[in-house]
């Protein structure tokens, strides 16, 4: 019986990497360099060098490895990788070209769907089988698990949830194209958005967000502290994300919903708002539906790309 499996985190600047008992116990984690010259021709070599070296070191044989699970920043479907501009990728067979250089199994998934099952796996979703996920960085990422798997949909784009259409007053374009986008008043980025918004609007309102740096931080420590601006920020913000939410659940009816990323560093002060939203547009059915905090930050890619083979 197999004893171990890998977990490969692919990010633009570094390749995060987990070696883990099958039950989930870690047993080492590491990072090498994502070399994207050359149309990141050294990628994948890589990580089957790192594997094969971190087998060798700890003894053991290919009969004692699960597998390789690898998350990508780009859509996957049964394994090609169709872009992934961040590696500079053009079509990439993942799982064959991967599995061919390790002569074992490899199973890929986008990183966001990935993360999103490492939550369910062992982090603040452990032990449910329905789940949405929504990381809230630099952008809005997220994933749905359904039925203990990951909703990946015809196109790979199965739990985009960044990407949902929510305020038809914007129109500046999101990075993807689009405008109104939950990215745009939801992530880190889109804090600090509806915060210069606020300031202009209320040029009399006293806040500690006045002539200074704002972020998404910023903003929520003035509102824990009682700045009426920021609160009124975090309103509108928790409004957007709560609603988005209510409107996801009443299409997979979640067990549990996992807020991640730096913007939930804020903790229970945004769960506790954006839930309070979230219940009063939520179908009924689902408005219990409780709203955590994940647990594993930076690791989730590399639990979830083991769960993908196990």
């Amino acid at each position: 019986m197999s004893k171990v499996c890998f977990g490969i985190d692919v990010g633009g600047t570094t390749i995060k990497c987990g070696l883990f008992e099958t039950n989930g116990n870690v047993i080492d984690k590491w990072e090498i360099i994502t070399r994207t010259e050359n149309g990141g021709e050294n990628i994948l070599p890589d990580i089957a060098a790192t594997v094969m070296s971190k087998m060798q070191l700890k003894g053991y044989k290919k009969e004692d490895v699960a597998g390789v699970g690898v998350g990508i920043p780009g859509p996957v479907m049964a394994g090609v990788v169709p872009v992934a501009v961040n590696l500079h990728w053009g079509e990439t067979n993942v799982e064959y070209e991967l599995g061919k250089l390790l002569d074992m199994k490899v199973r890929a998934g986008n990183d966001a769907n990935v993360a999103a099952l490492g939550e369910q796996w062992k982090g603040g979703g452990e032990g449910k089988e329905n789940m949405i996920m929504v990381t809230l960085g630099t952008g809005v990422g997220g994933g749905i698990i359904v039925g203990g798997k990951i909703l990946e949909g015809a196109h790979g784009a199965g739990g985009e949830i960044g990407h949902a259409h929510v305020d038809d007053n914007i129109t500046d374009p999101c990075n993807c194209g689009k405008c109104g986008c939950l990215e745009q008043v939801a992530s880190a980025t889109g804090v600090v958005r509806l915060a210069k918004e606020e300031l202009l609007a209320n040029p009399v309102v006293p806040s500690a967000l006045r002539d200074t740096e704002v972020t998404s931080k910023a903003v929520f420590d003035a509102y824990k502290d009682g700045d009426q601006l920021a609160a009124k920020i975090v309103n509108r913000f928790a409004k957007y994300l709560g609603t988005a939410l209510a409107t996801f659940a009443c299409v997979t009816d979640p067990e549990i919903i996992v807020i991640g990323g730096g913007v939930s560093k804020a903790g229970e002060s945004l769960t506790n708002i954006v839930g309070n939203y979230y219940r009063k547009q939520a179908f009924s059915a689902c408005a219990g539906t409780p709203i955590v905090l994940a647990k594993l930050g930076n690791d989730a890619g590399i639990y979830g790309a083991a769960r993908l083979v196990l």
